[in-house]
């Protein structure tokens, strides 16, 4: 197990602790009480590769599992699948993870000669606090596994507000940090893939992926049923926009617009 993975299940096992040391006081299990469980799907447009220039459509699914609480409560397609093991209403924290789906040149010919990136995951922690009631900051931070071995940090603010009953805008901005790790598996070009692709061979360091700004305006259709609308611009930085695939067959402008739908199940647990 490398050090990261420890690190990863560290992190998870401090956040956990907190929760079962309140539950232990109160003679309740941890697992004693109100819960939610969220699920939904979206459906968007967004590059073929991470650095494309070309876009496709794609799917992902929406899960969120946690405490039910009196206080604010605001998700973004952005958010990773996760479970807080923290629940104070205006701070959570938990654990949180992410499938990876493999990349190849059959994903898109501009990754001809280029390596296979393996479908694996990432997996650690995520905080999340509500400095208003209309002010969400998030921040996940995750280990790869199996398809790169790098640590990926996504920081968000968003402000939501009511523009109409049932009706919410929401927006803000959002960046990305990543390790080399995590760069040599998808923008690096070791010289045995440059002399296949034709691209200059490139061995990035670490530093920040990217920033930009998000937007979205949900519909609450029903107490537990809502529907989004979205568009995300970011643009990418430091070694990813310094790599030969994205300057010579990619793009830095990144736009991802779709919309998605997602649904509530509260039940409570003894």
């Amino acid at each position: 197990m490398s050090h990261r993975s420890v690190v990863s299940i560290s992190l998870a096992i401090a956040l956990s602790s907190p929760a079962l040391a309140l539950a232990q006081e109160s003679g309740q299990p941890f697992w004693s009480g109100d819960w939610y469980l969220s699920v939904g799907v979206a459906g968007f447009s967004a590059p073929k590769f991470e650095g494309s220039s070309h876009n496709e459509f794609k799917f992902s699914p929406l899960i969120s599992v946690g405490r039910q609480g009196a206080g604010p409560r605001f998700s973004s397609r952005n958010d990773n699948p996760s479970f807080a093991l923290i629940d104070k209403g205006a701070f959570r924290a938990g654990i949180v993870g992410k499938f990876v789906p493999s990349r190849d040149a059959g994903d898109d010919s501009d990754l001809k000669g280029l390596r296979k990136v393996k479908w694996g995951a990432e997996a650690g922690g995520f905080v999340e606090v509500y400095p208003t009631d209309f002010l969400r900051a998030r921040a996940e931070v995750r280990q790869g596994i199996r398809s790169h071995d790098g640590v990926v940090a996504d920081l968000a603010v968003d402000a939501f507000t009511d523009i109409a009953p049932n009706l919410q805008l929401s927006g803000g901005p959002r960046a990305t940090f990543a390790t080399a790790g995590y760069y040599d598996a998808y923008y690096g070009v070791s010289a045995k893939h440059a002399a296949a692709s034709g691209l200059d061979p490139y061995k990035p360091s670490s530093g920040i992926q990217s920033y930009g700004a998000g937007t979205a305006i949900t519909w609450k259709a029903t107490e537990n049923l809502s529907a989004s609308s979205f568009l995300e611009y970011k643009r990418l930085a430091g070694p990813a926009a310094d790599s030969s695939l994205v300057r010579d067959r990619g793009s830095k402008n990144q736009v991802v617009i779709g919309v998605s739908a997602t649904y509530k199940f509260n039940f409570s647990l003894q």
